[in-house]
């Protein structure tokens, strides 16, 4: 072959490397002329596999992909000759620095999903966040401490792929937990060395094998939670308080829209002609208007002081004698019941807007117990647990505080349904205390766990030490912590007497004399209500100069109300 038809084919073999669009420019700069049918079958040819090559990515690119991977670590499961071919990298003893220099033999890590239970008292949250104790930073530091992760990977949790199925707030409990990561389980006491280095606050309860896609968090099907309440919260705003006035005064401005609560009538009659047979009226009125002086002037000593703490252990013992009646139970939970089914709970938490899609939340289930009266100061509790597939930051407890709120202000239960529409409300979030995660639930995964010849993951099992735990470290903590701190006391107190407003713009009854009407931050609380879609829309299409213009009617009154709580939302 001469060398024309050397760079004959050397031009060929460049066409079938370059796109389709330059081959024609390509081909006629060759310095010999081939049959013109020859090139149109070749271009043919080569045109076609190329558009194929294109479309579809190669195998390299393939095996890059994160899908090719987890169809890899799937496979992996179903290869019953998994355990006689091992890998080098989880398999094989090796040996590895660790950052302070040292040689270790690095162990074979196996994907284990780690059930837990622990206390959140004086941990900031679950998840990981340095210098802040939490309780991923605890399990963490006692797995490596145990052997259950090397030293050459105890800087990062990221290494050893570390997830947690719930991530709970600061002072949440949890009964039930999973974690799912790698760990070296070769020594078959290794749970009992992780408990033995944890605090008593924090127990492992297993660590079962699991197949190496399992992701604690993506997997998890559904989450139980359970809140403890003192029924005393349900009874109503304290008399003279703002938000008892707010919704005194609404029920003159609209009456029949707030039930009648004689029960809370009845109770702070008794609770004031306690005060009045224990103090003068000039006693009452000074330690109403008493407010506490700088740490620095503080005298526990003062007459006045003393007097004002045995006012608050009046009210606390009389709000502990109380018992809440069947009919006010069953308006609580029929609150509740509202929260059931698929909604939208932008207003339940933080950072969420209406139109956001991740707002939308599947409540499955709902109970109330029983009243049950505990603690060595009698107080009576009911225990709320909550089923869903899935909760958002402070949901449970903003969910928790708008169904006490909608009861003990006498509110319509429908005012639950209408939170999840456009309009922003501000609902304040019920004290961390009562809050504990039960358990997450693996229903749908567990039956693919069995089929690779796993365990499912099941706390049933362990039930009688969960239990146990339970009574120990968190009941009977809520239950102290609540007498000695009066948590819920102190909250609802908070709301009854917070004032602040919102400032939104609105009419007063002249025109020639416009002012800025405030609205309280919890109106929606009162008859007044949460404003509807259309009073929204008809607000959007007024602007500012044109509200203050408009003749002073009572759908301009309605207006204002509309627009305080949109300010109260961007508050």
């Amino acid at each position: 072959m001469n060398q024309a038809h050397l760079n004959h084919h050397n031009r060929i073999y460049r066409l079938g490397c370059c796109s389709s669009k330059d081959r024609f420019a390509l081909y006629w700069n060759i310095d010999i002329i081939v049959p013109k049918v020859l090139f149109l079958n070749y271009m043919a040819e080569v045109t076609l596999q190329t558009t194929y090559d294109e479309d579809q990515p190669n195998e390299v690119a393939y095996k890059r992909g994160a899908k090719y991977k987890q169809t890899k670590a799937r496979k992996a499961d179903y290869d019953n000759s998994r355990d006689s071919k091992k890998s080098r990298n989880d398999e094989t003893p090796t040996v590895a620095l660790a950052d302070d220099g040292s040689k270790e033999i690095r162990l074979p890590k196996k994907k284990v999903a780690v059930m837990v239970g622990y206390c959140g008292t004086g941990y900031h949250g679950m998840q990981y966040n340095p210098p802040n104790p939490t309780i991923e930073a605890a399990l963490f530091d006692a797995f490596v401490k145990a052997g259950a992760i090397s030293k050459a990977n105890s800087t990062d949790l990221k290494k050893n792929g570390f997830m947690r199925a719930a991530r709970t707030d600061k002072g949440v409990h949890a009964g039930g937990n999973v974690i799912s990561l790698k760990l070296i389980i070769e020594d078959s006491s290794i749970r009992e060395k992780i408990n033995d280095i944890l605090p008593p606050s924090i127990r492992v309860w297993s660590i079962n094998r699991v197949n190496k896609a399992f992701d604690s968090r993506k997997l998890c099907s559904s989450r139980w939670y359970e809140y403890l309440l003192p029924t005393y919260s349900l009874i109503g705003p304290k008399p003279g308080s703002y938000l008892y006035q707010e919704v005194e005064q609404s029920k003159e401005e609209l009456p029949n829209v707030l039930d009648d609560d004689e029960e809370s009538v009845q109770f702070w009659k008794s609770f004031e002609k306690t005060v009045k047979a224990t103090f003068t009226e000039q006693e009452l009125q000074e330690i109403v208007e008493y407010t506490p002086p700088s740490r620095e002037a503080f005298d526990e000593s003062n007459d006045l002081y003393q007097k004002v703490k045995q006012y608050k252990k009046i009210e606390n013992s009389h709000r502990r004698a109380y018992r809440v009646s069947e009919s006010k139970l069953n308006k609580f939970r029929s609150s509740l019941e509202q929260y059931l089914g698929h909604h939208n709970f932008h207003n339940f938490t933080l950072g969420k807007d209406f139109k956001d899609p991740s707002a939308c939340r599947f409540i499955k289930e709902v109970t109330v117990s029983e009243p049950f009266v505990i603690g060595d100061m009698k107080t009576e509790w009911v225990s709320i647990k909550i089923h869903g597939q899935s909760f958002m930051l402070h949901q449970i407890r903003k969910m928790i505080s708008m169904a006490t709120l909608i009861t003990r202000c006498g509110c319509p239960i429908s005012r639950i349904s209408q939170a999840y529409g456009p309009q922003k409300i501000n609902i304040p979030k019920a004290p961390a205390l009562g809050l504990l995660l039960e358990f997450p639930v693996y229903d749908g995964y567990n039956k693919r766990l069995e089929e690779f010849g796993y365990e499912p993951i099941n706390f049933s099992k362990y039930q009688r030490d969960i239990d146990s735990f339970k009574m120990v470290h968190i009941y009977d903590k809520i239950y102290k912590e609540e007498v000695d701190e009066n948590v819920f006391n102190a909250f609802f107190s908070y709301i009854d007497a917070f004032s602040q407003v919102t400032g939104a713009q609105g009419d007063e009854t002249k025109i020639d004399n416009p002012i800025k009407v405030q609205k309280s931050i919890f109106d929606f609380l009162t008859a007044r209500g949460i404003p509807t879609i259309e009073q929204n829309a008809e607000k959007e299409n007024h602007d500012a100069p044109s509200v203050t213009t408009a003749m002073p009617t009572e759908n301009n009154n309605t207006e204002s109300v509309a627009e305080t709580n949109n300010e109260t939302g961007s508050s």
